[in-house]
């Protein structure tokens, strides 16, 4: 019969003795090195301080506002283009239309060449030396 143990008498739940691998704490505290050290070559520098991390926020919200602005800079004056061609002309709503896809793309232009995603007019294609070639090192 079984008996408060178990129900072959044993004591244990579960399928027996297993095997149990055993790490030691000086293994665990040198992967933890090489792990902070690989780590500490392939991450940029961060910045440390406060007054550094709110320098580095106001870059980011003014680049955030420039490109904006530049993009709906660029579909306004597509879509004023377009009203006033349209007013002059009297085509409406068909020169709205047309310059306010045009607008929309020269907005996305803009963003793209202020991002530095596309070179300037005349410039032609000239290297990023900020893009990883994907070993993690910068061509």
């Amino acid at each position: 019969m079984a008996d408060r143990n178990g129900p072959d008498g044993t004591g244990k739940t579960g399928p027996g003795k297993q095997h149990e691998t055993e790490i030691r704490d000086d293994d665990l505290e040198r992967r933890r090195r090489e792990l902070e050290a690989s780590l500490a070559t392939r991450l940029p520098e961060r910045l440390e301080g406060k007054d550094d991390a709110k320098a580095g926020s106001a870059a980011g919200y003014g680049q955030a506002l420039k490109l904006s602005s530049e993009f709906i800079a660029g579909v306004v004056v597509g879509a004023g283009l377009g009203w006033i061609i349209d007013r002059q002309a009297g085509t409406s709503p068909w020169g709205l239309i047309v310059f306010l896809l045009l607008g929309f793309g020269a907005g996305v232009l803009n963003v793209l060449r202020s991002a530095g995603a596309v070179a300037e007019f005349g410039q032609g294609a000239k290297p990023r030396r900020d893009r990883d070639d994907g070993n993690g090192r910068s061509s």
